[in-house]
């Protein structure tokens, strides 16, 4: 599998780019704010063409480009329907006083070929098999996406904002829920093999094992150590 990733725009949103290998089809991860052109250059560097556009969730530092790339490609973007508004409205996932300090200067909406994700799903694209999991929490909507081991290779996990290494996911915008994400990182993350690298919306890489021992929200959900309940990483 090629893998290759980088932060984009203001709130530094990791933006990745999935292939079998490299001069193959492609899935993009999470085009956030000003990811477009980090986007063309590795698509030039590496000889990829992008299949389509697949969103962890709707906040605006995950969205913002899908709307030029899939309209230069002519690629579908999939987002869980509980997030899908924010495409087109991305002020009602901020709240209006956040809203209206970020949109000024962005152009938003869908593009042409929105598809819906379902918890559970498998999606076939470029050659790669990701499995999708609901996530609600961070958003409603909020979705991880893995892929199987292979060979020698290990799972991965694109956590989006459920997990990152040595925390998790904000709960304080509208739509998020402290006992929700708790349940997430239960059901979603705890079950993962440690070996399974995560690849998370904001920070570096770590793996599951590396959180379960050391992050203390994913402690937490499985019973064994208290934490604050409002972090703060992520939009």
């Amino acid at each position: 599998m090629f893998i290759a990733g980088f932060p984009a725009g203001a709130w530094g949103t990791n933006c990745y780019l999935v292939a079998p290998a490299a001069g193959e089809e492609c899935v993009i991860v999470d085009p956030g704010h000003e990811a477009t052109q980090g986007v063309e250059d590795l698509i030039r560097e590496h000889r990829l063409k992008p299949v389509a556009v697949v969103l962890t969730h709707g906040h605006i530092d995950h969205v913002a480009s899908v709307m030029p790339i899939c309209g230069a490609r002519g690629v579908p973007a999939w987002i869980h329907p509980e997030d899908r508004y924010m495409l087109a409205d991305p002020e009602k996932a901020l709240g209006r006083s956040l809203g209206q300090q970020l949109m000024g200067s962005l152009t938003v909406g869908e593009p042409d070929d929105v598809r819906e994700l379902t918890d559970g799903s498998v999606l076939e694209l470029a050659g790669l098999q990701l499995t999708v999991d609901h996530a609600p929490g961070h958003t409603k909507g909020s979705v991880t996406f893995r892929t199987p081991a292979a060979n020698d290779i290990p799972p991965v996990f694109f956590s989006g904002d459920l997990l990152f290494a040595g925390s998790i996911g904000r709960t304080d915008l509208p739509g998020g829920d402290s006992d929700a994400i708790m349940a997430s990182l239960a059901r979603v993350c705890l079950p993962l093999d440690d070996a399974t690298v995560v690849l998370s919306g904001h920070g570096g890489q770590t793996t599951i094992g590396r959180e379960r021992a050391t992050n203390p929200y994913l402690q937490q959900a499985a019973g064994a150590l208290g934490a604050p309940a409002f972090p703060r990483r992520g939009m």
